[in-house]
C-alpha cells in the first residue's frame, strides 16, 4: 500500500480515499434508494397481465377469459361501476355471461353471477346447494365452502375479509343473525355510503351527524310511554296485534324506549312529523312486518285517536280490495293539512310477481328475482321516502304454497348458485337495493332505506312444532346493544357503497322477546305461538322513531 501511494502528495492520496467511498456509497444507493431502481422496470409488473385486478386473484383462480375480458380503460371501467350503483373505488371484473365485482377493501360482493364463470373467479370450486327447508338456518361458508351450523350462543365468523364468499353464493341470513357476528366491518352507521361524484353533488345528498349509530344503545324504562293507547288506535290497527284486547295482562314492553348510545334521538311529535313531510309521500313496500310498522306508524302519527279528515286515497296506486280477495294488496291515506301521504304494499318477496299462464286460475307465477316489484317501478317517481323489508317469506313452503317459481333474466332460472332459497334470497335483496340505488339520481328528493330483518323468538321448537315465546320479563336477555356493526350481514353488504341506507333494527329488537303477540290472540288458539309478530303498541314503534330521527 505504502508503494502504490510512493512519490504522491497527502492531498492527492485523501482525494483518492474520498473518490473511493463517494463510489462505494453509490453503488449500494442505487440497490436500495426506490426512486433510483424505478428506472428499471421490475420483473413481476412485466409479468402481471393486469395491475388492476386484486393480486388474490392472480393465483389460478382467474380464467384467461375472465382476465381477456377485462377492459384496460379506466375512465370506461368507472363508468360501467357507476352503472351498477358502485362507489368510484370498485373495479368491475367482467366475464362472457356474468360479472364478479371487487370492492376497493378487496372483498368479493358478486350479487348476479349467473354462470360458471363465477366458479373460476373462486378459484374453480363449485358451492353445493343448500338443501331447501321450510325454516331458515343460519349457514355461513368460508372461503373452503366448509359450512358452520349454528350453536345456541355461539358467534360465527370469517377470519379473512379478502376471502369472504359473495352474497350470492353464502347460505341463509337466517331469521337469528344477530347470534352471528361477522368480524367483516360494513360502512360506519350514521354516515350515507360513499356514492358517485356525479349523485353526491345533486340536491338529494342527505347525511347525518357523523359517529350517530342509532343501532347503538340501550332500553331504558320510560313511565311516558306508551305513545298511543293499546286500546284505541281502531281505525288503523288490526285486532289482531293489538295485545290490550286479547288475554294478556302484563304491558311492561310498552313502556321500553330506546337510546342511542352515541347521539340523542329526537322526540317523535305527530304533528313534527306531518311538518317534516309536507307534502311528501312516504312508502312501505314489505312483508306483514312492513304492515305492522305501517299501521304502528299511523297510530304515532294520530296519536291513536280517530281522524275524519284523513283521506282514503288507495285508488290512486290501485290498492282496491279485489273479488275474492281478504284484503286489499295496500293501502294509502292522506293527511289534508300537511298533504302528507303514508302508504303501504305488500311484497312478501320484493320480486315482481307475474302469472306464467293468464288464462289459468290456477297458473304459477314467475318470481322475477332480478326486477322490482312492478308497483314500485310504476310508482316510484311519486314517493318521498322508500322503506323497504323483506326475509320471513324465504322458505319453500312459503313459495310452493304461493306457486312461485324463480325467474331470472325472464327465463326460469337454472343457476345452481341461486336455486336455493338462501341464495335466492341474498341475490334478490342485492338486485333491489342496485336497483333502487339506480333510481336516486332520477329523483333527486328520494331517500330510499333498506330495514334490517326482525328477528324470531322461537324456542324448545318453530312456529310449527311448538315453539314457544312465553317471556314477559323485558330485557331477561340483556339491555344493550355495543357492537357497531350490524347483526344483519345481508342488508347492511347489499346498502354498502349506495345511496340506499340502512334501517338497522335487527339487534336492539333480538332483546325484546316479550314484546311478541306470543300465545295471546282473540281466540287464543291452543299450542300456536306468534313469535315473529310484534304487540302494538311495541316494537315497531322504535323503528319509526329511528326513522323519524333519520328523515
Amino acid at each position: 500500500m505504502k508503494g502504490a501511494f510512493y512519490g504522491l502528495k497527502l492531498t492527492q492520496v485523501s482525494l483518492i480515499l474520498i473518490s473511493f467511498v463517494c463510489a462505494t456509497v453509490l453503488i449500494l444507493a442505487w440497490t436500495k434508494t426506490t426512486f433510483l431502481t424505478s428506472l428499471i422496470p421490475s420483473q413481476s409488473s412485466i409479468m402481471r397481465l393486469n395491475p388492476e385486478i386484486p393480486p388474490y386473484l392472480m393465483d389460478g383462480a382467474v380464467s384467461e377469459k375472465v382476465l381477456e375480458g377485462k377492459n384496460s380503460s379506466k375512465e370506461a371501467e368507472r363508468d360501467k361501476v357507476a352503472a351498477v350503483g358502485l362507489s368510484s373505488n370498485e373495479s368491475t371484473i367482467k366475464g362472457e355471461h356474468s360479472k364478479v365485482l371487487v370492492t376497493g377493501d378487496g372483498a368479493e360482493i358478486p350479487p348476479d353471477i349467473t354462470s360458471e364463470i363465477s366458479e373460476k373467479a373462486f378459484g374453480g370450486k363449485k358451492i353445493s346447494n343448500e338443501s331447501d327447508r321450510d325454516k331458515e338456518e343460519p349457514v355461513i361458508l368460508s372461503r373452503t365452502e366448509s359450512t358452520i351450523k349454528e350453536e345456541p350462543g355461539r358467534n360465527l365468523a370469517t377470519p379473512n375479509k379478502k376471502k369472504e364468499i359473495p352474497p350470492s353464493m353464502i347460505g341463509s341470513e337466517s331469521d337469528k343473525l344477530s347470534e352471528a357476528k361477522n368480524n367483516s366491518k360494513p360502512a360506519e352507521k350514521g354516515v350515507v355510503a360513499t356514492r358517485s361524484s356525479e349523485q353526491s353533488k345533486s340536491s338529494s345528498t342527505w347525511t347525518e351527524e357523523k359517529g350517530c349509530n342509532y343501532a347503538k344503545g340501550k332500553w331504558v324504562i320510560d313511565d311516558s310511554r306508551p305513545l298511543y293507547s293499546g286500546l284505541g288506535c281502531k281505525q288503523w290497527l288490526s285486532s289482531m296485534w293489538a295485545c290490550r284486547l286479547t288475554q294478556r295482562t302484563d304491558f311492561e314492553y310498552e313502556k321500553l324506549r330506546w337510546q342511542p348510545k352515541e347521539c340523542r334521538m329526537e322526540e317523535f311529535m305527530g304533528s313534527k312529523f306531518l311538518k317534516r313531510m309536507q307534502d311528501k309521500t312516504l312508502a312501505f313496500i314489505g312483508d306483514s312486518l312492513g304492515r305492522q310498522q305501517f299501521q304502528s306508524l299511523m297510530c304515532m302519527v294520530t296519536g291513536g285517536k280517530e281522524r275524519h279528515d284523513v283521506l282514503d286515497v288507495g285508488k290512486e296506486y290501485g290498492l282496491v280490495k279485489s273479488r275474492g280477495s281478504v284484503r286489499p294488496d295496500g293501502w294509502a291515506y292522506r293527511f289534508p293539512s300537511s298533504n302528507t301521504t303514508i302508504l303501504y304494499y305488500w311484497s312478501a318477496s320484493l320480486c315482481d310477481l307475474e302469472p306464467i299462464d293468464p288464462s289459468n286460475p290456477a297458473t304459477n307465477f314467475a318470481m322475477h328475482l332480478d326486477r322490482p316489484p312492478a308497483f314500485l317501478h310504476r310508482f316510484l317517481h311519486k314517493f318521498d321516502v322508500l322503506v323497504l323489508n323483506t326475509g320471513h317469506h324465504w322458505n319453500r313452503g312459503k313459495l310452493n304454497a304461493n306457486r312461485w317459481v324463480m325467474y331470472v333474466g325472464g327465463l326460469p332460472n337454472t343457476n345452481r348458485k341461486i336455486a336455493s332459497i338462501a341464495g335466492a334470497k341474498n341475490f334478490t335483496v342485492y338486485s333491489i337495493v342496485r336497483w333502487v340505488n339506480s333510481q336516486l339520481p332520477k329523483y333527486p328528493g328520494l331517500k330510499a332505506f333498506f330495514r334490517s330483518i326482525s328477528p324470531r323468538h322461537f324456542f324448545h321448537g318453530d312456529w310449527n312444532t311448538g315453539g314457544t315465546c312465553d317471556n314477559t320479563t323485558p330485557l331477561s336477555g340483556g339491555k344493550e346493544v355495543l357492537q357497531d356493526e350490524s347483526t344483519d350481514h345481508l342488508a347492511s353488504g347489499a346498502v354498502n357503497g349506495t345511496g340506499v341506507k340502512l334501517l338497522d333494527v335487527t339487534a336492539l329488537s333480538e332483546l325484546r322477546d316479550e314484546g311478541h303477540i306470543s300465545r295471546y290472540s282473540i281466540k287464543a288458539t291452543p299450542g300456536v305461538q306468534d313469535c315473529l309478530h310484534w304487540c302494538l303498541p311495541g316494537l315497531p314503534d322504535t323503528w319509526n322513531e329511528i326513522l323519524f330521527a333519520q328523515l
